[in-house]
């Protein structure tokens, strides 16, 4: 699709804190498409993860990157000390990328909640802010503390604050959306649902890779963050039940990710006996992570129900799907939306109903099978990037419209 005449002019900011860019999959999708459409866009991310270069420019896209902060595992000190210090150095790269290359639009992805500070900033300069809502943070806040109080009420203000700010949002889901609509009091109107999607023709179905099975009828795949609310201990106390106690034992489960709980993960493996059970991977990209996708006959999400993940769309589900592997997951309104029958769905958070769902798997792999085409058939359908393209254009439309009747 041509850009028009007018898209050239068209300059955007988008700002991340949690991952560097490219590798932050949905920044860099939505860069890159935009890119390919005429805009002209530069990221300010952190660094980390091999990505470690101030400055660079990669397929039109000019990335600014700032020394990664200390990840925060818990406690409000900690926070504020990452959020700190990642605000300063938006500010402070935002200026010097208003100076070299301009923007007319800044596109905030969260957590934190916080840098609608920015599109404040630049609000006199006509600048209009674009929330791009990654994820629900009072929910994440609950999911990490158990608890809500004072600062669950201080996430709940700043996300206020962000929908007020932004001119238009995107949503990765329709309940993402309804919670910019119900309570951001965003105009619908103004509410672009972008899902969070693989490129197909980055996810090629490939042969499997007999050896990264370890000698065992059935690969397990897991990929993601190994984080706090990510599920890893029930996903191990699930594979221990599947094996002691269910004698499953010709499976091997590859755990493909990086994160800070991954040494306590690790550590459970092994306290447990099953290191012959599992590999741990590291991060992989590319074609390092095709090989094990497509070698895995199960694909898992052991992301527990509460009250984030219930409403989160996960990426590894669309993976799956994306390469004909069906999935196991906890029975979560999301994740039933994106897979639909592509997946078996355990009772919420019950491990060992888990293990009974692989098990169920394993003991039917023609049902796998099918269940896995049903699931490329969806993304292919209407889950894909290709589908979401539409709508982030059609956002940008929106806000950039804004701008044309202010000036």
């Amino acid at each position: 699709m041509p850009a028009s005449p007018a898209l050239p002019a068209r300059r955007v900011l988008i700002v991340v804190e949690n991952l560097p860019v490219p590798l932050d999959r949905r920044v860099w999708l939505e860069a890159t498409t935009l890119t390919a459409h005429g805009y002209h866009v530069s990221v300010i991310c952190p660094t980390g993860r091999g990505w470690d270069k101030l400055y660079e420019e990669i397929e039109g896209v000019h990335i600014y990157r700032y020394p990664e902060p200390p990840e925060a595992h818990s406690g409000a000190v900690a926070y504020a000390r990452e959020y700190s210090s990642a605000l300063w150095h938006m500010f402070r790269l935002a200026k010097k990328v208003r100076r070299e290359q301009g923007f007319d639009v800044i596109h905030g992805c969260n957590p934190p909640d916080l840098i609608f500070l920015l599109g404040l900033r630049y609000r006199l300069s006509g600048v209009r802010y674009l929330f791009d809502h990654h994820d629900v943070s009072p929910e994440l806040f609950e999911a990490k503390f158990g608890k809500k109080g004072l600062l669950y009420r201080v996430m709940l203000l700043w996300e206020r604050m962000t929908f007020a700010t932004a001119s238009v949002s995107i949503a990765t889901n329709e309940s993402f959306r309804d919670i910019a609509i119900r309570r951001g009091h965003m105009a619908p109107e103004d509410v672009f649902v972008v899902r969070s999607a693989p490129r197909i023709e980055k996810f090629e179905l490939r042969p499997p890779v007999p050896e990264l099975k370890k000698g065992t009828k059935t690969l397990i795949g897991y990929v993601g963050v190994i984080g706090q609310q990510e599920g890893m201990d029930l996903l191990v106390e699930a594979a221990d039940h599947l094996i002691r106690q269910m004698g499953y034992r010709d499976v091997h489960f590859a755990i493909v990710g990086f994160g800070p709980h991954l040494p306590e993960v690790e550590k459970d493996v092994a306290n447990r006996g099953l290191g012959d059970f599992f590999t741990f991977t590291g991060p992989l990209y590319g074609e390092d992570l095709l090989r094990v996708l497509n070698t895995a006959d199960i694909g898992v999400a052991p992301d527990p129900k509460n009250a984030m993940n219930d409403i989160s769309t996960m990426n590894k589900i669309m993976e799956y799907m994306t390469l004909e592997k069906p999935s196991v997951q906890f029975d979560l309104k999301e994740g039933r939306t994106s897979a639909g029958d592509a997946s078996v769905y355990a009772r919420a958070n019950d491990p060992k109903d888990f293990a009974a769902k692989l098990a169920w798997l394993i003991d039917h792999p023609e049902e796998g099978r099918r269940m896995g085409q049903e699931g490329r058939k969806r993304v292919l359908q209407s889950l894909s990037w290709d589908s979401s393209v539409p709508h982030l254009l059609a956002a940008y439309d929106r806000i950039f419209g804004r701008i044309a009747r202010s000036g």
